[in-house]
C-alpha cells in the first residue's frame, strides 16, 4: 500500500513539477527552437488553437489552468506531508536527481555556445529560487513576529 501510494504521489507531483517553471518572456518562452512541447506547446495554442479563442478567453481559461495546477499541487503537498519524513526526503533526493539528469542530457545535446546559454537561463532561475526562498523566509519571521 504505501509503495502505491508513493508511486501515486510521486506521478501527480511530475506533472506539477514540469509546470512549475513559470514562463518566460519571449518568443520561445526561454527555450531555443521552441519544440520543446511538441505538437501542444505554447507556440501553436495548445488543445485549444482551433476554437479562435479572444485574447480575454485566453486569459479565462489560463487562469483557470493556473487554478488548477496549484489546487493540485497544495493536494499533492497534503498528501507527501503524511508520509514519513525518510520517504520524503527518498523521493525529493530522487526527483533531484532525475531533474539533475535530464539537465545533464539537455545540456550535452546543445551546442557550445547554446551551453553558455543553458547555464546563464540555469542560474537565472537559481538565483529566482534562492531570492523566493530568502523573500518566504522574511515572510515567515514577520507573521511570528505579529503573534
Amino acid at each position: 500500500m504505501r509503495k502505491t501510494l508513493i508511486a501515486l504521489m510521486f506521478a501527480t507531483a511530475l506533472p506539477t513539477l514540469a509546470m512549475a517553471m513559470p514562463p518566460q518572456d519571449g518568443p520561445d518562452n526561454g527555450w531555443q527552437g521552441g519544440g520543446m512541447h511538441g505538437q501542444h506547446g505554447p507556440r501553436d495554442g495548445g488543445p485549444f488553437r482551433e476554437l479562435n479563442l479572444t485574447p480575454e478567453q485566453h486569459q479565462q481559461i489560463a487562469k483557470l489552468m493556473g487554478d488548477q495546477m496549484r489546487g493540485r499541487h497544495e493536494l499533492t503537498e497534503r498528501y507527501l506531508k503524511k508520509l514519513p519524513a525518510a520517504d520524503q526526503k527518498a523521493m525529493q533526493d530522487e526527483i533531484k536527481a532525475k531533474h539533475d539528469k535530464t539537465q545533464a542530457d539537455i545540456r550535452a545535446v546543445l551546442k557550445p555556445d547554446q551551453q553558455k546559454q543553458f547555464d546563464e537561463i540555469l542560474k537565472k532561475q537559481e538565483q529566482r529560487r534562492a531570492d523566493r526562498a530568502e523573500f518566504e523566509a522574511w515572510k515567515a519571521q514577520k507573521a511570528q513576529k505579529a503573534q
